[in-house]
């Protein structure tokens, strides 16, 4: 078999049900990967450093081949091989590859390129090679783009390396809005912040000077929505991400409003309206007009997120008595439950796939991050910890975002990400606290 379909069958190995399988890589045979109950054994790669073809682009080739090498990595289904290791390099990008040396280090993946500047006009041509097999997995592969996105350039490299192994499309040139949060424990500051999926390229969106909640991105990623104290109780927002101008949708009507969400087709809402002490789902149209309320019981209902197609809404309730999940047309109605285990369920996010529905759970004094099927099945805990909260889905429905908030006088939240086979946890680096991340789709 070759890489891509071991790496493939690797990747579909990981999800809540995990059957066990093992394979291995043999001297001169076919390509293996190693996965044993759900654990991929990561697939080693090389990526020596790019080419510059012109003298003024080596700096960006060396900082374009780390940052791809460092995507790649973070997966966790990667392993890069330092080029210590190598027994010969690739001096030049058009020289035909020499497999043998690269076999003899176990590198299954190798990646060259090479990277010219003209003018703060940047050009990355780079190829992708299963090694043991000695194919090309495409040709012709290049992007270009200003010396100011050279991180930009390398996420797109990393991605289209990442689809022509798996089969699946990447999520690294991706953005991820969150709530910034600095000061102490009891007056903690909190603005919007936008930043690259791993952490760099940080923009504030909003100044501290009102509390904002629960920023959500429509599918394209041009707009948020968000939950602003501004008015001195919670109304929902719209923000354009390019010019960062906002207005009020004015959905409160002098009620709380919040947890909003965009329709997949970005021309509803959904969210929470509180009125005499009780919280129902309302939509409504992205322009305004008048509420259409969705579900009308005596619990609290929030946390509405969409089906990828639009015809289902998820959203939490504790009309069972407890905190709940609960599946319902998009036009309100009759909804079923899905979360029967032990605790409480909240903030449920409906995966991009359509597959799975990520969810915070509370039990025993512990919070996890979870999945489970649409139906509630194959419930699946990925995490356990003092406080993990709010799931959010990367582009591809691989990975999970959530905030986690140590212990503590001096506890803070952070931002961390892992797989949905509960592998590769990892703390994503942010300036200050952050908290409420919104994982967007890939840039255009």
């Amino acid at each position: 078999m070759k890489l891509k379909k071991l790496l493939a069958l690797g990747l579909a190995l990981l999800a809540p049900s995990l059957a066990p399988l093992t394979a291995t890589a043999q001297d001169g045979g076919p390509l293996r990967i190693e996965i044993t109950e759900g654990v991929i054994e990561p697939l080693p790669f090389a990526v020596p450093t790019f080419q510059a073809e012109t003298g003024s682009a080596a700096p960006y080739a060396d900082e374009i081949t780390r940052v791809i090498a460092a995507d790649l990595s973070g997966t966790g289904l990667f392993r890069e091989i330092p080029s210590s290791a190598f027994v010969s390099n690739v001096t030049n990008f058009a020289a035909p590859v020499q497999f043998a040396d690269w076999k003899a280090i176990n590198s299954q993946a190798l990646i060259t390129g090479a990277v010219a500047e003209n003018g703060g006009q940047i050009t990355v041509k780079f190829r992708v090679y299963d090694v043991f097999s000695g194919t090309e997995l495409g040709q012709g592969l290049q992007y270009t783009g200003t010396v100011d996105g050279i991180r930009r350039i390398a996420h797109q490299v990393a991605d289209t390396v990442y689809s022509r192994i798996t089969g699946e499309s990447g999520y690294f040139d991706s953005r991820v809005i969150y709530v910034s949060e600095s000061g102490p424990k009891n007056a903690r500051r909190k603005r919007l912040a936008i930043m690259d999926y791993d952490g760099a390229n940080v923009k504030y969106l909003t100044d501290s000077e009102s509390l904002v909640l629960a920023p959500r991105f429509s599918k394209d990623g041009s707009r948020v929505l968000y939950t602003s104290y501004e008015t001195g109780q919670p109304q929902i927002y719209v923000l354009d991400v390019a010019s960062a101008n906002r207005q009020s949708l004015g959905t409160g009507g002098g009620n709380m409003a919040f947890s909003p969400r965009f329709s997949p087709d970005g021309t509803s809402i959904i969210f929470s309206l509180e009125q005499g002490g009780n919280s129902d789902i309302y939509r409504m149209g992205v322009n305004g007009g008048a509420p259409q309320q969705l579900t009308n019981s005596p619990a609290i209902e929030t946390a509405p997120s969409f089906s990828p197609d639009g015809s289902r809404i998820v959203f939490e309730s504790d009309r069972s008595g407890t905190q709940q999940l609960y599946v319902m047309s998009a036009s309100g109605g009759e909804a079923q439950r899905i979360s029967f285990g032990p605790g409480r369920y909240g903030t449920p996010v409906w995966s991009p796939r359509g597959d799975l529905v990520a969810f915070t759970k509370q039990n025993a004094g512990r919070f996890h991050i979870g999945v489970m099927r649409t139906d509630g099945s194959e419930e699946r805990l990925l995490t356990a910890s003092f406080l993990d909260e709010g799931p959010t889905w990367s582009p591809n429905g691989r990975v999970i975002m959530f905030t986690r908030e140590s212990q503590g006088e001096a506890g803070a939240p952070a931002l961390y990400s892992v797989d949905i086979s509960g592998r590769n946890l990892r703390r994503v680096p942010t300036p200050d606290g952050g908290s409420d991340p919104s994982w967007g789709p890939l840039q255009n």
